[in-house]
């Protein structure tokens, strides 16, 4: 099997692992379990941490169910092979070559130097980031719930925010705290820093700057997305009384802020998103689209993807033959890579929203918007989901597994070996434009 494969074979057998856990009469306050098709989909949604559900996740499951949920988001968040390499370090096994191919197209590096450092730092960051949030989050929610009930909120939370599922226990997400500064300034830090991706921690840690283009483009990106969606959402709905048109100014400037924040494959909300405006709807579905960096929790497509179509876009305008950012060359294997997960991404959007559009009788923006947020693996919905017909949720389901695995690796997996052509053939030129 090529590295492509065993990823993809390990993150099924952790979904239908997951799958059978949660039909346990022990995972359901009901004592009868979850239904199969049921239970499929919230272990996809939870290990390619998604969010989306399609029962109450805080009613419907006992601390057996939720813990099991908590579990397939950290082993989805942090990537199957960390997790395999660190019990296999744990129990003093050695990591072979091939071991190491598979951890590098796990954590979508660039080489397989390091690749044990950088696990066992993604560990230490993790489980520091998510006490760290934890307690943050225990100090607000020791108000509302008793002292046991609050430390496992807490912690549960602090999980499915640094790892971007979007999962929550609440049964509205985080719509009873719009204003609460302490919660929503905590997740919202959980969820951009596990969607940063791991190689740019590390970099900011060990070096105290950005000196990596990869880091640049990361960090430039992250930032005109969250600084132009604060605007843009701000705009959009400052007078709408469905969403934040009732909040005060200091609660309108918070709302926007995690509206900026939380498409980016994190899935929570502070304000319904059933009643946003279409234009925001649209806008929300670009920036899910798009999701986090390489190397992270989150999904999507990839800021970096992003950075380097747009500078190779920019240098075809220009008439250049280098394709430049920030002072550095890009190689045109990543072009044509960034290219190539583009295309694949919008063709499984456009297919899994054609056959959802026969199969389900809603609204075309409400089958594109669920359609999205599946394959970024972000969680947010208009509130669909839970009607979704047997089909409809096998087909979310698919979507959600090819946009943890990714579109490229999927495709890559699913063909034949590839081996490098010993000829080409002649060249010859066609019109396009």
């Amino acid at each position: 099997m090529s590295p492509a494969q065993i990823l993809a074979s390990g993150y099924l057998v952790v979904i239908l692992i997951g799958t059978i856990f949660l039909t346990l009469p022990i995972a359901t306050v009901d004592g009868q379990g979850l239904a199969l098709i049921d239970s499929l989909f919230t272990a996809t949604s939870a290990t390619c941490v998604t969010g989306l559900i399609v029962v109450n996740t805080g009613s419907t499951f006992t601390m057996f169910g939720q813990m099991v949920i908590m579990i397939l988001i950290q082993i989805g968040g942090l990537g199957i092979m960390t997790m395999s390499t660190a019990f296999a370090l744990i129990t003093g096994r050695r990591i072979s070559l091939r071991q190491r191919l598979v951890i590098q197209e796990d954590l979508n590096q660039m080489g397989i130097s390091g690749l044990l450092r950088l696990i066992q730092y993604i560990l230490t960051v993790t489980f520091v980031i998510e006490g760290t949030g934890a307690v943050l989050l225990f100090t607000r929610l020791i108000r509302d719930y008793p002292l046991g009930k609050a430390i496992f909120h807490s912690v549960f939370h602090a999980v499915s925010a640094f790892n971007n599922a979007g999962f929550d226990l609440f049964g509205s997400s985080l719509e009873t705290y719009v204003g609460d500064l302490v919660i929503n300034l905590t997740v919202v830090m959980l969820i951009i820093l596990g969607g940063l991706g791991f190689a740019v921690l590390a970099e900011l840690y060990d070096k105290r700057k950005i000196t990596s283009l990869h880091a640049k483009m990361v960090v430039m990106t992250t930032l005109v997305l969250l600084v132009s969606g604060f605007i843009l959402f701000f705009a959009l709905e400052y007078n709408n009384s469905a969403t934040m048109g009732n909040l005060n100014l200091g609660e309108k400037i918070l709302a926007s802020l995690f509206l900026s924040i939380t498409p980016r494959t994190a899935g929570f909300n502070t304000v319904s998103t059933s009643a946003l405006h279409q234009s925001t709807l649209f806008l929300i579905m670009i920036f899910m689209f798009i999701g986090a960096s390489p190397g992270s929790t989150g999904g999507g497509i990839k800021t970096t993807t992003v950075g380097t179509l747009f500078a190779s876009i920019w240098t075809t305008i220009r008439g250049k033959n280098d394709v430049e950012a920030f002072n550095r060359r890009l190689d045109y294997e990543i072009i044509d890579k960034a290219f190539a997960i583009l295309l694949l991404s919008i063709m499984v959007i456009l297919i899994m929203t054609f056959v959802l559009s026969i199969t389900e009788s809603l609204n075309l923006i409400d089958i594109l918007f669920e359609t999205i947020s599946a394959f970024g693996t972000v969680g947010l919905s208009t509130g669909v989901t839970a009607s979704l017909s047997k089909i409809g949720r096998v087909l979310i389901i698919m979507t959600m597994f090819a946009g943890r695995v990714g579109p490229l690796t999927l495709a890559v997996a699913m063909s034949e070996n590839r081996k490098k052509a010993q000829f080409h053939y002649p060249k010859e030129k066609i019109i396009v434009g």
